[in-house]
């Protein structure tokens, strides 16, 4: 999506704020001892609450509200009866829709107590997504972003999930643009224009360079199996910079 006006701005900045907190909400609730059915709830009663729409049902049929995804899983978990342990490494994503806008974000959790390696790769995960984001802007390359997300991990000692890309959004869940590598990607060509809407989502991890399939349909597990965070926000290309439309009320 490109916005071509305030009211498409307006849309977007709602529901925007809307995932946002519905993340603040679940992260507050993460704790040893709940389950992450339990934890999809309360994100859902939160969204519903504001009017919105979880996306991954309203879009794809997924089973739950929102994505959680703990330890070797590093996408699209399946809330279920799993529960939540001292030492976990949980990575809720949340999207939805409200009035015809949607947007994306994720970020991943560390559960006490953890080791220090735990807690520098939550850390540096949020770094990671920063470093991509502060490359957004009209007609900058989208490869500047995979290019310092890139650099940023090879001077850190991480490696990079190499077929979970960051795409456009706004007037779907995902569109153009799109598989956005934030990984250096010598064939991406692609210019961002002002307007465009996209999400940033490295996912850094202390080993693994794919995502792979398991056992039920939706559920990705780290390729080879090493703690990944993930950490996303939706933005908006402008001429001044990156508009992050994610970002909780304080």
């Amino acid at each position: 999506m490109t916005v071509s006006s305030d009211d498409e701005l307006t849309g977007l900045k709602q529901i925007g704020r809307i995932v946002a907190d519905t993340l603040a909400t679940m992260s507050r609730a993460v704790e040893a001892g709940i389950t992450t059915r339990e934890l999809d709830q309360i994100g859902r009663a939160f969204m519903e609450a504001a009017g919105a729409r979880p996306a991954p049902e309203l879009v794809y049929g997924f089973p739950g509200a929102t994505c959680i995804s703990v330890n070797e899983e590093i996408a699209h978990g399946i809330p279920g009866t799993r529960r939540i342990n001292r030492g976990d490494l949980v990575n809720i994503d949340v999207s939805a829709e409200k009035d015809g806008f949607f947007a994306d974000t994720g970020a991943s959790f560390a559960v006490p107590p953890v080791t220090r390696a735990v807690e520098r790769l939550c850390r540096d995960g949020r770094r990671a997504m920063w470093t991509g984001l502060r490359q957004v802007g009209a007609e900058r390359p989208l490869a500047d972003i995979g290019r310092a997300v890139g650099a940023f991990a090879r001077k850190n000692g991480y490696t990079l999930v190499r077929n979970l890309a960051s795409h456009g959004v706004g007037l779907s869940l995902h569109e153009e643009p799109k598989d956005i590598a934030t990984w250096p990607d010598a064939s991406e060509r692609r210019i961002m224009n002002d307007g465009l809407v996209f999400t940033v989502e490295p996912f850094l991890s202390l080993g693994a360079d794919f995502a792979e399939d398991g056992k039920d349909p939706w559920t990705l597990y780290s390729n080879p199996r090493s703690l990944t965070v993930q950490y996303e926000h939706t933005v908006i290309a402008t001429r001044h910079g990156p508009l992050v439309l994610t970002l909780p009320a304080q």
